[in-house]
């Protein structure tokens, strides 16, 4: 042997198949770590042009008042002052709690009645106003979850990005040992 040639150590069969599948098991997870990472700010970043583009201010009285509704605490602020507006509204009162319907009143407030001397009764306005604020609190809430999934994606993606990576330099160490 010449002092130029560099003498290969010989791998076996084993140690073939182990660095296969590490460097199968690096790949994999890195490609799935940096789609995850990028699922997880397109999410984001979804969320956030969606909420923008409603143009919506948190009133005055909000936990952080009047400030662009975008990120998850100021939707958590937009969507607890609705169902305070809400609960102020309806004196306290959920939907289940208010009933269905409820007598007409004229101008003076008297309950209007029929022929046969009953109140004519009328959808409670008061209640349906909860179908609103109802929509409105699960589209917010519905943007906060889609924040804290968008994160969790990002923290999974890089985690599996260092796990490839961590991965594929076993596998080198293992060939040089």
């Amino acid at each position: 042997m010449t002092a130029t040639e560099v003498q290969r150590p010989r791998v076996s069969e084993n140690q073939g198949r182990t660095s296969r599948v590490l460097a199968i098991a690096g790949i994999m997870a890195l490609v799935v770590g940096f789609g995850s990472v990028a699922g997880g700010l397109f999410g984001a970043w979804y969320t956030y042009d969606q909420a923008a583009a409603q143009s919506v201010v948190t009133p005055d009285d909000a936990a952080i008042p009047e400030t662009p509704v975008r990120g998850p605490f100021t939707m958590w602020a937009q969507s607890d002052i609705i169902t305070q507006h809400q609960l102020d509204s309806t004196e306290g009162l959920y939907y289940a709690e208010m009933e269905r319907m409820v007598p007409q009143l004229d101008e003076a407030g008297e309950p209007v009645l029929d022929e046969s001397g009953e109140a004519v009764m009328v959808p409670n306005e008061a209640r349906s106003s909860w179908i609103n604020a109802t929509v409105l609190t699960t589209a917010l809430g519905l943007g906060i979850v889609s924040y804290a999934l968008s994160a969790f994606a990002v923290v999974a993606g890089l985690t599996l990005i260092f796990a490839g990576y961590a991965f594929l330099h076993i596998r080198k160490r293992a060939l040089i040992l």
